[in-house]
């Protein structure tokens, strides 16, 4: 998962690699106003969960790392509606990484490594919320070298489209230079369209599809371990946590009217600074938020961007935390860029994870099982 090389990642029962969650301003960032005020509340217990998705019904649908998924309603949570623990393998980052459902809830999709480390994407026809496990289909693969930079975020675009987040492949440094690579899905987001063709179509305004050096199914490059990325509901504008490898965290941003093909500069970069003696591209994007490791953050947990109305003076700001530090932060943005960086003062834990309930309000995954609903303080 999103473990940088150095470390070993996922700690313990998740061998996750952690990242520098002290959300530090640049020095030339305004003095933030005073953070809203907020709460974590514990509403249930999970087994390693690792991600998560709105479901039908109001539901909140958990995935439990050794590949079981669970849904969340007012009753707490239930028994696996999906079982494919037989399937995957947890050693290193990998495991049952992501979850989403198409805006109808017509359609579930699963991102996990199987047995062979190999990453896997599966679609399951869904009627009346409720899992066809007859109609499982494979939509993608992408083979891993390695058992850490996985990524393997999926998320339903405001477009319809399936993106996929995957890193680099893994090791450290990027040995084989994936990143700046755009022959590879690895070190990659990724859009396609899973129901314009078997086993998926590509939209035909993708950035390189009529580049025939590139992979067509490539949306953004240059990311090392693009763990956690999201859509804001509010504006369609695209957020990536990416972990970084041995300095520096980094948060991306792309507005909602991109037409993809950003470069947001690994292995050349380490958010804004040369990696290794790495020039600098002509085409790089910036982060718009990076810290370093001078704190107890190890590992960048990207997370959404509230649109809930528990919290009103928390709407409109970007919740994250950091895998090592645990502490929930949030980024203060206008046009693209960071006005300011709060500390909300609460702590989740081991956070390896986000997940928006269909009412926009903020739930927080601690690897460890506790689940958090993030409330007014």
């Amino acid at each position: 998962m999103k473990v940088r090389t150095r470390s070993s990642a996922i700690i313990g029962t998740l061998c996750l690699v952690a990242s520098l969650a002290l959300a530090n301003a640049s020095a030339d960032e305004p003095t933030p106003r005073q953070a809203p005020t907020v709460a974590l509340k514990k509403v249930t217990t999970a087994t390693n969960p690792t991600a998560g998705t709105a479901g039908p019904g109001g539901t909140v649908w958990l995935a439990e790392r050794a590949g079981t998924v669970r849904a969340l309603d007012r009753n707490g949570l239930g028994k696996p509606v999906l079982d494919i623990s037989k399937e995957t393998t947890t050693d290193g980052e990998r495991g049952l990484l992501g979850i989403a459902f198409d805006k109808k809830f017509a359609h579930f999709y699963i991102s996990y490594t199987n047995l062979e480390g190999t990453s896997t994407v599966d679609e399951f026809a869904v009627r009346h919320g409720k899992i066809r496990l007859d109609t499982r289909r494979t939509v993608l693969t992408q083979p891993q070298p390695y058992p850490n930079h996985n990524g393997g975020d999926i998320k339903i675009g405001p477009d319809g489209y399936l993106y996929v987040a995957f890193g680099d492949g893994g090791a450290g440094g990027d040995p084989h230079g994936n990143g700046q690579n755009l022959d590879t899905l690895l070190g990659k987001l990724l859009r396609i369209d899973p129901r314009g063709g078997e086993p998926y179509a590509i939209p035909r305004d993708n950035p390189f599809v009529d580049d025939p050096k590139a992979r067509d199914e490539i949306w953004a490059y240059g990311l090392r371990n693009p763990w956690r990325f999201s859509f804001d509901a509010g504006t369609g504008d695209l957020l990536i946590g990416d972990v970084g490898q041995s300095a520096w965290e980094e948060i991306d941003w792309a507005p909602a009217n991109s037409k993809g093909g950003e470069n947001y500069g690994w292995s050349q970069m380490e958010g804004t600074h040369p990696f290794r003696g790495g020039t600098e591209p002509a085409d790089h994007v910036p982060p718009v938020h990076e810290y370093d490791r001078t704190g107890l953050g190890c590992s960048v947990t990207g997370g959404y961007v509230y649109r809930g109305k528990a919290i009103p003076e928390l709407r409109g700001q970007y919740v994250f935390s950091d895998y090592c530090d645990g502490t929930i932060r949030s980024l203060r943005m206008q046009n693209g860029k960071v006005t300011g960086v709060n500390d909300l003062g609460v702590s989740a834990g081991e956070v390896v994870s986000f997940v928006q309930g269909g009412n926009g309000e903020l739930y927080v995954l601690d690897i460890g099982g506790s689940v958090y609903r993030i409330a007014r303080g």
